[in-house]
């Protein structure tokens, strides 16, 4: 969540009259996150947030996002649910930008967590994983392999020396990864988040309450989802590996989708190729992110950490 595109408080109040959502109190934009433009809405009928659609999401791509979070919360996953308008759509325009109203989700996430919330973020996954299986629509992944070798081509270093050296040392890991990635027939695939990071997931105290920001969602293995949430959640502020809380998650994923014994075994590969992913994009954004835009960049070279640790063990 961020935000790149200024909304005129007019212009805002014209487009909630295609809502049957009560008069605007008051709006803000939200700073977290880096692809699109997000604001807290308040009305005489609730809290909602509106999210802007920025350049490189594809619009043709919203239906099914839209689409697979509706499917989830018919199914009991606790996530946004697509506002629809009275003509029944949810997707329309704004400030020139792609626009959807979504409901908010109660809580809010985690700044320290354990092996119980691990626990519950893997058994989260794996029912989210469980449901998507009956959402027909595919979405492929544009941040795969491919996706990762256009993204390292469009970064430039600038002359900074540790960009050039981040830069090196992603184009081999790539060429790695390249070689040893599983093949499409190799593991299990569906609906997976690819996103699920500590701020994308709500608690109320203790209880897992709800995930959020579905705009990375695709189709791909299933076990890659739970290979980005071990990079996500299982090292600590040091950039520790936690093995403690990655057992956690993966008891907790498993008590509800046992891996396969294939699953298990490209695991250590998976995390490697997640490690890279966000550290690839990351990168892109700090490269290209306008230094007036409402964001808060996010380091990558904490992605290089975790990207040589994966890379160094035989294990997760």
């Amino acid at each position: 969540m961020a935000v790149y595109t200024e909304l005129q408080e007019d212009a805002l109040r014209h487009f909630l009259t295609s809502y049957d959502l009560g008069t605007l109190q008051s709006y803000e934009g939200i700073a977290e996150g880096i692809e699109n433009s997000n604001f807290r809405l308040t009305t005489t009928k609730g809290v909602f947030i509106l999210t802007l659609f920025e350049k490189r999401m594809n619009p043709e791509e919203l239906p099914w996002f839209l689409g697979f979070m509706g499917h989830l919360a018919q199914e009991g996953i606790a996530c946004p649910l697509p506002v629809v308008g009275r003509d029944g759509e949810a997707l329309r325009t704004l400030a020139g930008r792609p626009a959807v109203i979504v409901t908010f989700l109660q809580g809010k996430s985690l700044t320290e967590y354990d092996t119980s919330s691990c626990e519950a973020v893997g058994r989260m996954m794996a029912r989210l994983h469980q449901v998507g299986q009956g959402y027909a629509p595919m979405r492929r992944n544009a941040l795969d392999v491919l996706g990762w070798k256009d993204l390292l081509e469009r970064c430039r270093s600038g002359g900074d020396p540790s960009l050039e050296a981040l830069i090196t040392e992603a184009q081999s890991r790539l060429a790695w990864l390249e070689e040893h990635w599983p093949d499409e027939q190799t593991l299990p695939r569906g609906p997976i988040h690819a996103d699920m990071f500590p701020d994308n997931v709500f608690f109320n105290q203790s209880a897992l309450s709800g995930v959020i920001d579905f705009y990375f969602a695709c189709t791909d293995f299933l076990a890659y989802d739970l290979a980005i949430c071990l990079n996500a959640w299982c090292f600590d502020q040091d950039m520790t590996y936690r093995s403690e809380w990655a057992q956690s998650m993966i008891k907790g994923y498993e008590a509800i989708r046992p891996l396969s014994p294939q699953e298990r075994a490209f695991l250590p590969i998976l995390c490697q190729g997640a490690a890279l992913r966000f550290l690839l994009t990351r990168l892109y954004d700090w490269v290209h992110t306008p230094k007036d835009a409402l964001v808060t960049r996010k380091d990558p070279w904490e992605y290089q950490k975790r990207l040589a640790f994966f890379a160094e063990q035989d294990y997760v």
